[in-house]
């Protein structure tokens, strides 16, 4: 299975201070769902791991939240993709929980429900704290300039060699490219 794991406010969707809190908030970042459907007839499984802690602090609920989802999925289908899950942990920073970003929690939940190694899993974010997961899960960590990612790539330690596009749309374009060139490689 080829997975990649996607940030969602920044990278699907714009983001806000204020968080997004309903359906009419949700609004797709340019590209960004034509870039998932590259992806999926690429042969990418597609999930999100987002921090949602605006649930916690009780500014909006998880039926809320979960009908945001929805309103993605659908236009998602509208474009000829899909998500195959979202991971999301609804804690406050406060409660230092394991599953809210930079800490890998939800990446090892994705992993042992699709039953992969992270390893060789692109993990595509627009902030410091999901590059960090990524590394601490020991996936593929991708910064995307959208969202706080220009900012991001101010604050990213050189050594760290992570690999920055513009948007979803590019490090899609360079995931799709990398499997054709895989395709096409003969064996030696």
């Amino acid at each position: 299975m080829r997975l990649v794991i996607l940030d969602r406010d920044g990278v699907i969707n714009q983001d806000s201070p204020d968080y997004i809190k309903s359906v009419a908030e949700w609004k797709p970042l340019p590209g960004s769902l034509d870039a998932i459907a590259r992806l999926n007839q690429a042969g990418f499984t597609t999930v999100v791991a987002t921090n949602q802690s605006g649930v916690g602090r009780g500014l909006f609920s998880s039926e809320v939240l979960a009908k945001i989802h929805e309103h993605m999925y659908q236009q998602l289908a509208a474009h000829g993709a899909s998500v195959d899950a979202v991971f999301f942990c609804p804690c406050r920073p406060d409660d230092n929980c394991e599953c809210r970003k930079p800490k890998p929690g939800l990446f090892y939940q994705i992993a042992e429900r699709a039953h992969v190694k992270l390893a060789s899993v692109p993990c595509i974010g627009d902030s410091l704290r999901d590059i960090e997961a990524a590394r601490a899960a020991d996936a593929i960590p991708i910064l995307v300039r959208t969202g706080n990612g220009a900012k991001t790539e101010a604050e990213l330690p050189a050594e760290w060699r992570v690999p920055v596009y513009d948007d979803l749309a590019a490090a899609a374009d360079a995931l799709v490219a990398t499997v054709a060139r895989d395709k096409t490689a003969s064996p030696v």
